[in-house]
């Protein structure tokens, strides 16, 4: 780096004692130091100092550039700190950064745990719901909340969900002479703290948590019976192959229950309904699966209500195909795009021949049957067919 303006340094409740000489030369050089109230009494910093806006705002920096400039953030700024949201507006010459133990190391160092097996989070401004894809059975997760009443309110969120019997650590002031580490259980604790919280751990305890494996049990998506059912959803998810970071139009999502999963598997969905009453249902489950991050929901149709999305890199048509839409989708496909298309109908099966023989890609009937009762026996009811066709751009 040739002569960055920009210091961002981290730092911990041991203040000024706790950083690198090239910290705190950093510090005083500084013409402006930026940070929390807390960060800046840690440093000592008082006439230079200027507490971040509320809401946060990276550009208040930007107006000191070319002056010498410092930012305070806890611990490590690139770990759910200001670092990240600062370096991406500036080039790389302008800045430096010099971290300090996160609050998540910290505390993995205070547990004895090791710190690649655990999920950290950052819950102070998100929901608890963002835990649900990270609960299982003796699962470890370690969580910035906002303040001690926060941790009581998660404290119940989990008993409620039946992982009260998880172990619940509550870790204060981490680093500093005020640390203080208590070990409790979730459903007996109190939530009495006083001040502001750190961080939270939890071992979980309790219930299963959600399947790893494609096709979720149907029973925990809310569904007006428009849902693509868990072994057809299986069927088409394998198809789509979802990746961490790829991008999904889920057209006529019904339940979401495809965008839902495909967000559980790292990636980004953009759910496109007709219907706002199911709209309003992919709602409900995107956030009871903590994933209304992932999920984008457009009401409207297709192919009118794709015309500002980013592009995909995996396309879910759950039924309704004609082919004046598949022109419309098609071309706007970029090469290596996948498609994966569902009929029911014999009309949209017939189309899907012809676009099979058009453009080649894979084309699949499944039919499913179920055990059901017949007087005192049982016999097979076969569901409607279904045909896939599923093809690369």
């Amino acid at each position: 780096m040739a002569d960055p303006w920009l210091t961002i340094i981290g730092i911990g409740e041991d203040g000024l004692a706790g950083l690198s000489e090239a910290s705190r030369k950093a510090l005083d050089d500084a013409e402006t130091v930026f940070g929390g109230e807390r960060h800046l009494a840690l440093a000592g910093v008082t006439g230079r100092g200027r507490p971040w806006p509320v809401p946060f705002d990276a550009n208040v920096v930007l107006s000191c550039r070319g002056r010498p400039t410092a930012v305070l953030a806890s611990g490590d700024p690139f770990w759910h700190g200001a670092g990240a949201s600062l370096a991406e507006k500036l080039c790389a010459g302008e800045w430096t950064a010099h971290s300090s133990p996160s609050t998540f190391s910290l505390a993995a160092a205070r547990l004895g745990w090791r710190l690649e097996s655990v999920a950290c989070l950052g819950l102070h401004a998100a929901p608890f719901e963002r835990l649900v894809p990270h609960l299982a059975r003796d699962a470890r997760i370690i969580c910035l909340v906002r303040d001690a009443k926060a941790a009581g309110d998660l404290a119940k969120w989990l008993t409620e969900r039946e992982w009260g019997a998880s172990v619940f650590w509550t870790l204060t002031a981490l680093g500093g002479p005020r640390e203080s580490i208590a070990e409790h259980r979730a459903d007996s604790f109190a939530g009495d703290l006083a001040g502001n919280l750190v961080a939270v751990a939890v071992e979980a305890r309790g219930a299963q948590g959600i399947p790893r494996s494609s096709g979720l049990s149907d029973d925990l998506f809310v569904h007006d019976g428009q849902i693509t059912k868990r072994p057809v959803r299986a069927l088409a998810l394998s198809a789509l192959a979802p990746r961490p970071g790829e991008r999904l139009w889920d057209i006529g999502a019904g339940s979401g229950s495809i965008s839902i999963e495909w967000a559980l598997c790292g990636g980004m969905a953009n759910a496109i309904e007709t219907r706002e009453d199911r709209a309003a249902n992919i709602r409900s489950n995107a956030a009871a699966f903590g994933l209304s991050h992932r999920i984008t929901i457009i009401t409207g149709n297709a192919p009118e209500a794709l015309a500002r999305l980013e592009a995909p890199d995996a396309v879910f048509i759950g039924g309704g195909l004609d082919i004046a839409m598949f022109d419309a989708i098609w071309s706007r496909l970029s090469p290596g795009t996948r498609l994966v298309v569902h009929a029911v109908t014999l009309e949209t099966e017939a189309q899907l021949g012809e676009l099979h023989q058009r453009h080649g890609g894979e084309l699949m009937r499944a039919e499913i049957a179920h055990a059901t009762p017949l007087g005192r026996y049982r016999s097979w009811q076969a569901a409607r067919p279904v045909v896939q066709w599923s093809v690369v751009r």
